[in-house]
């Protein structure tokens, strides 16, 4: 989000409607995953990735930032990430160990939620390096799915996908450190200011 960048209550935005259409595509590319359909499943992760672009960028120029959609696109590609690893995992196109790797930092994210919740913190905004490994983890699974694809294309598919995946991984995970950090200083921060509105004790009225 541009500096001095208000945040709307909106819900009814052009980049709201585009995570919403991205999580309606969810269903469907896992029915085209499970019954083999691979080009129409390529298609569809195709327009994810697109519209996962597509949306912070209409967000930004429209002025259009709203908290719902802070909240919807990360939910989004999150599952859209979940449901095309179990998809691909499922067709033995990538290893469970990818899958675990992966849910694992989501879980860490989501263990910090309650924490976060109890010391007056909504969900911490998404960074550079998470934007970041989301785009690669996005654009190297359409490549894996056409790696399957016999002779040259499939080859060159199979090294491009797995360059972009262990950068999306890498990414992804630095993303959960810095959430980690800034969640550790959020709530040092708040329990510090606790503790000197306890030092300075109640307030006396001075007598007359």
């Amino acid at each position: 989000m541009a500096a001095g960048q208000q945040v709307s209550s909106r819900v009814l935005t052009v980049p709201n409607v585009i995570s919403l259409v991205r999580l309606l595509l969810v269903p469907v590319f896992a029915v085209l995953i499970v019954n083999g359909h691979d080009v129409w499943a390529l298609v569809v992760l195709a327009v994810s990735g697109a519209s996962d672009w597509l949306d912070g960028v209409l967000a930004r120029r429209l002025d259009q930032v709203s908290r719902l959609g802070q909240a919807l696109d990360p939910a989004a590609d999150r599952l859209f990430i979940l449901v095309t690893l179990l998809g691909l995992a499922w067709r033995d196109v990538v290893p469970v160990w990818l899958v675990v790797v992966i849910v694992a930092r989501d879980v860490l994210l989501a263990g910090l939620m309650p924490l976060l919740a109890h010391h007056g913190y909504g969900p911490l905004p998404v960074s550079f390096a998470g934007k970041a490994g989301t785009f690669a983890l996005l654009y190297a699974f359409p490549l894996l799915l056409l790696a399957e694809m016999p002779g040259w294309v499939g080859d060159v598919a199979a090294v491009t996908a797995w360059a972009f995946t262990w950068w999306g991984v890498g990414l992804y995970w630095l993303a959960g450190a810095q959430y980690v950090l800034q969640t550790r200083a959020l709530v040092i921060s708040d329990r510090a200011a606790s503790r000197r509105g306890e030092d300075a004790g109640p307030a006396t009225e001075e007598a007359p």
